[in-house]
């Protein structure tokens, strides 16, 4: 599958899902596009919605440790064999279109989004979260028309595709709204809201906007989750919620504003909060000393949240980071907002083909006065930055969920998945 990753129009897209009978439109929809924060909200809609006692299909990208993540039922990622028969039943169609198609051959990416489409039929799901890839507009999920939409945090991110100004990846965000009655909008800068209120007045959607019509109040946090309080026009939730940050409060309230707004009721909500999991989102491996967190922050905004969430939750002692990124990441900016924090920073890089070499990264961090120490791979910069901590503080792995997953098995012993072709000669 060689085509373009990107294109002007979803035409390769629609004359799949078309070519596929279109099982998008069997069933309802919730859609979240954003920049910070769409994953982990996605995930915290699905598990709602499954305490409802719907049978839930969830479309999410990256993985960390396997592509079947992407596709999940139930909270659960497809097994082996079902992913097998999802690719068994999109496959003739991508053959189909690579032979006599003028749209051309479905990326990768595009063959997935059909396959998630597909988990009515395949699975018998009877409501799909899916979760944009990129940018929302000409993102593959857009041909599905949704009941609701969600609009997380906006901030700059891929913006050498999205646009150079916070209007103008907002209004990519935004392109996904198109016949949806709700459209749940989360807390962003004046100039984001601006375009993207725009566009939901010009489909006559309702907006539901976090922050004046949904609000919610941190009462309580500790390593083993927070609680949250979240009031919305129809009532007041109290909330156990095993995902650490103010940053996840933030998308709780904006989960249960969708949620509401799909019909979900007040103990379903209650209980698919208390029951969401989402690894590798400011994940504690282990409480001990040091303590082990893994984040798969990626830019200078997210890296400001991040910061936030090891002030408030990690105490004193020194704050070991490993840092690896990709190659399309603002690196200057992320060091720039962990200088404050990073007592010394082990740099690596991840095996996947866009990682960013470790002596840039330590340029980076060495411009902003923090000291590195380099390290060939993420499994040696995990044990290097334990070494350092001494007993105490804590080490936080960040800079790229490529990372994060790598610094995930080499923790727990998860053995990845492999694609030799996709990674980096040896160094000789």
């Amino acid at each position: 599958m060689s085509s373009p990753l990107l294109k002007a129009d979803l035409g390769r897209m629609t004359e799949l899902a078309e070519r596929m009978g279109n099982p998008e439109r069997s069933v309802p929809v919730i859609h979240v596009a954003g920049t910070k924060g769409k994953g982990s909200t996605a995930a915290m809609i699905a598990s709602m919605l499954k305490a409802e006692g719907r049978r839930v299909g969830l479309f999410t990208s990256p993985h960390l440790h396997s592509f079947r993540e992407r596709l999940r039922v139930d909270g659960e990622p497809l097994s082996e064999a079902q992913f097998a028969r999802a690719v068994d039943r999109v496959w003739p169609h991508v053959e189909a279109m690579a032979a006599d198609s003028p749209e051309g051959s479905p990326t990768t990416f595009e063959a997935l989004t059909a396959m998630a489409f597909d988990l009515p039929q395949s699975e018998g799901v009877d409501v799909l979260v899916l979760e944009v890839g990129l940018g929302g507009r000409l993102d593959s999920t857009n041909v599905a028309d949704a009941a609701v939409d969600v609009i997380t945090s906006v901030s700059l991110d891929h913006t050498a595709i999205l646009g150079d100004t916070i209007e103008k990846i907002a209004a990519e965000k935004v392109g996904i709204v198109k016949s949806a009655l709700a459209v749940v909008v989360a807390p962003q800068t004046a100039s984001a809201h601006a375009v993207i209120a725009e566009r939901i007045a010009s489909t006559g959607a309702s907006e539901i906007r976090v922050g004046r019509d949904v609000t919610f109040a941190i009462s309580q946090q500790g390593l083993t989750g927070q609680q949250v309080r979240v009031e919305t026009p129809t009532l007041a939730y109290d909330l156990t919620l095993p995902l650490l940050g103010a940053h996840q409060a933030e998308n709780a309230a904006v989960a249960v504003a969708a949620v509401e707004a799909a019909g979900v009721g007040a103990t379903a909500i209650v209980a698919g909060v208390a029951n969401v999991r989402w690894e590798g989102r400011f994940e504690i491996l282990d409480a001990g000393s040091p303590s082990m967190v893994v984040d798969g922050a990626h830019n200078p905004q997210s890296m400001a949240v991040l910061r936030t969430a090891i002030e408030d939750y990690l105490g004193p002692g020194p704050k070991i980071l490993v840092f690896g990124c990709s190659g399309d990441k603002e690196l200057p900016g992320m060091a720039h907002e962990l200088r404050s924090i990073a007592s010394h920073v082990v740099v690596c890089a991840s095996r996947h083909p866009r990682a960013v070499a470790a002596d840039r990264v330590a340029e980076a961090f060495a411009d902003v006065g923090v000291a590195t120490s380099h390290a060939p791979d993420v499994a040696t910069a995990l044990a290097l930055a334990m070494g350092l901590c001494g007993g105490a503080g804590a080490v936080v792995v960040t800079g790229s969920l490529f990372v994060v997953a790598e610094a995930r098995e080499a923790w727990h012993g998860i053995a990845p998945e492999r694609y030799p072709e996709l990674e980096p000669p040896p160094a000789r």
